[in-house]
């Protein structure tokens, strides 16, 4: 029994500091919702609008319905990828991710054509059937005429509107081509088109902009009593996303930021949101089954007072999302070949690392050339958590935002590798493997207690424009913490005695665990589940050994205990709080589990094929075969001479791989991870070559007449 207790110490221990980690993941109470207090909702849409469109002089109605309502930045995402008038106003009257513009996607957005078929009192849409085939085929499940269907009877003003207000047959309830002022009360729910706001050029989105304004100002002046009005620019006419305008003005709607348990982001909605924010004012039923958001409220936190500001605010954002696309993708592409170049050239510094006792066998490198070698590897492993960190200065306002971003991003390198390169000069061979795993981890930690502000639309977050998140740790702050955890953990329990180790290790797992999974931080309950079992690989073999079938199933059974535990847990959550676990097993029940995996496994090709990520990945697998592991390499005896880091190294892999593959995010989160930690292990090893034929020196002998004496 003791020896079993031995053997088992660092499974349990990972497992109990899983299972510690598990109470950070009690689920945030669900808001309460609002009591019911319209009698009719209008919805008016004009496609394009943005909020550097709305001023106070050109558009008086929008600017007023902006001070008196709530307001924030809407995504307009679609089952397409570029989201055109039709796309958006389907999505809308679909409550989910619909697709309506056919053909290929061009840069810009076709006309939108509408067939419609008018009547005496209302209209139809004939080709409605084809429209709810074609979506119905589609991995999101969206069903045109969802929204209309929650509702006794539609009106729609414009071909857009038409799209949303019909039902699944394709009935509209009352139609007009134009504005109508007697329509505007005749059912609960109106949706009105005031068409586009296309192009850059400022006069002529000026012109487009005064004329939706007229139009609002007359809808405003004619609105029934106890109604809620929604303004939204739904989507966008061409290939240069953006955020655009959302406010609502009525009963429950008289001030503060807009949000919505899709985004869990004050400030922030998405398309999806407004169907089910129609139903919820109207105090009809959500079908949950076929919406995608949820009902919008209304949040006071932080909204200045003067709507000036405010409207800037948002306006800001739109612009930082705007670059943020173009900017992230040229810095990880340039910095995944910057890398891959690095370790090529140093490549014969590996070889040439050793000094052989006796006559030397070559000429050593010069310690200039090899001292250069280990402040460019520290560089390059900061460079992410200095791109994350990049985001504390506006560059994304100056007239060109890519060298504002790169100016500041090598500004804070430079300061975080000095720091690094100076305080780890002359200490042991991992001494840099934890420092810099420790600031990755703790600029992101930083970044989620405070908000994740640096993460919302940085280069080293996520973009509210694609709308995957809009709050918590993403893709690359997950890749960082996870690299933070074990490697600095690893680096920690090489301090301690072997049988201390594994402790060492589960505790620094649990507290990322925390931060990563908790609704409060990171709220990313998947990669909570990923990174338990990348602990309990590390803490399995931190006292030393490889990965052993034994050991790999006690870890697997640890993992498979806390991840099952978490599920249950997942499922007493409100739906808007589930992670991708809670919300497949829910699926499972209703039959509708196949839509969420087909999902995530066209999301996982997409991102392996498009991300340059990808690269780094391949290429890290290559140079760590046919060079680290080489018998000049370093990696065996790094491996050897440092167990923890070993065990570090595989749950970093089989975290990173495992929050990939169930977050359709392929490698990214294992290149992220990777772009710290291979460039501290290639240091390592070179600064463990450099000490492998290091001989101790004998103790001075003592004359024999002092020992006589």
């Amino acid at each position: 029994m003791r020896h079993w207790l031995h053997r088992s110490t660092p499974t349990l221990l990972a497992l109990l500091a899983g299972l510690v980690g598990l109470v950070a993941l009690v689920p945030q109470p669900a808001a309460a919702p609002a009591a019911p207090a319209a009698d009719y909702v209008l919805i008016v849409g004009a496609a394009g609008l943005r909020w550097d469109d709305i001023t106070a002089t050109d558009t008086p109605a929008m600017w007023q319905m902006a001070q008196d309502g709530a307001i924030g930045a809407l995504s307009v995402r679609s089952a397409r990828r570029i989201t055109c008038a039709g796309d958006g106003w389907l999505t809308l009257g679909s409550g989910n991710f619909a697709i309506h513009t056919p053909g290929a996607v061009t840069p810009t957005c076709p006309e939108l054509s509408v067939p419609i078929d008018v009547d005496n009192s209302g209209a139809s849409l004939p080709d409605q059937g084809d429209l709810v085939a074609r979506n119905r085929a589609l991995h999101w499940g969206a069903q045109p005429g969802a929204l209309a269907e929650g509702v006794r009877c539609t009106t729609a003003i414009g071909p857009g509107a038409a799209l949303a207000a019909a039902r699944p047959y394709g009935r509209i309830d009352r139609y007009s081509a134009n504005l109508n002022d007697s329509l505007l009360s005749a059912c609960a729910l109106t949706l009105i088109d005031l068409g586009q706001i296309a192009g850059d050029d400022p006069v002529a989105r000026a012109a487009g902009a005064r004329r939706a304004d007229a139009a609002l100002a007359s809808i405003l002046a004619a609105r029934p009593e106890r109604s809620v009005v929604v303004l939204a620019g739904l989507s966008d006419l061409d290939a240069t996303s953006r955020l655009h305008v959302a406010i609502a003005q009525g009963p429950g709607f008289t001030g503060g930021w807009l949000t919505s348990p899709s985004t869990s982001r004050h400030g922030y909605v998405q398309v999806v949101d407004l169907a089910p924010t129609a139903l919820a004012a109207l105090d009809r039923p959500l079908p949950g089954k076929l919406f995608a958001g949820g009902p919008a409220s209304t949040s006071s936190s932080g909204r200045p007072s003067d709507v000036t500001a405010a409207v800037s605010r948002l306006a800001d954002a739109d612009r930082e999302a705007s670059v943020q696309r173009r900017v992230g993708t040229n810095f990880l592409t340039t910095l995944v070949f910057a890398e891959l170049l690095l370790f090529v050239a140093v490549v014969p510094l590996l070889r040439r690392a050793r000094r052989p006792a006796g006559p030397l066998t070559h000429r050593p490198v010069p310690r200039s050339i090899v001292r250069a070698a280990e402040v460019l590897l520290i560089s390059a492993s900061l460079a992410v958590p200095a791109a994350l960190v990049a985001d504390l200065l506006p560059w994304w306002r100056w007239a060109r935002p890519g060298l504002g971003f790169g100016g500041v991003t090598l500004a804070a390198l430079a300061v975080a590798t000095f720091a690094i390169a100076f305080v780890t000069a002359r200490s042991r061979a991992i001494a840099p493997l934890g420092g810099v795993a420790a600031i990755a981890a703790l600029a992101v930690a930083f970044d989620v207690l405070t908000g994740s502000r640096l993460q919302l639309n940085g280069v080293a977050g996520y973009s509210a424009v694609l709308g995957g998140r809009y709050a918590g740790v993403g893709v690359i702050g997950l890749g960082l913490l996870v690299a933070g955890a074990l490697l600095g953990g690893a680096a920690m329990a090489q301090r301690f005695e072997r049988r201390w180790r594994p402790f060492v290790m589960a505790l620094i797992g649990a507290v990322g665990m925390v931060v990563i999974g908790s609704p409060y931080l990171g709220a990313d309950a998947s990669g909570a589940v990923a990174l338990t079992a990348g602990v309990c690989v590390a803490a399995a073999m931190a006292v030393g050994g490889w990965l052993t079938i034994t050991r790999l199933l006690w870890a697997a059974a640890a993992a498979l205990c806390v991840t099952a535990g978490f599920a249950v847990l997942d499922l007493f959550r409100p739906e808007e709080q589930r992670s991708s676990i809670g919300r497949l097993l829910v699926r499972t029940q209703d039959g509708t589990a196949g839509f969420i995996a087909r999902r995530i496994g066209e999301a996982d090709v997409v991102t392996t094929v498009t991300s340059p990520l990808t690269v780094l990945v391949l290429g890290s697998l290559l140079y760590t075969t046919f060079v680290l592991l080489r018998d000049w390499g370093g990696l065996r005896r790094l491996l050897g001479v440092f167990p923890p880091v070993r065990g570090a190294l595989s749950g970093l892999v089989v975290a990173c791989l495992l929050a990939g593959l169930v977050e359709g995010a392929s490698f990214n989160v294992l290149g992220a991870a990777l772009a710290t930690a291979l460039p501290l292990v290639v240091l390592s090893c070179l600064r463990v070559l450099d000490h492998a034929d290091d001989r101790s020196q004998p103790a001075p002998r003592v004359p024999e007449a002092a020992l006589e004496s």
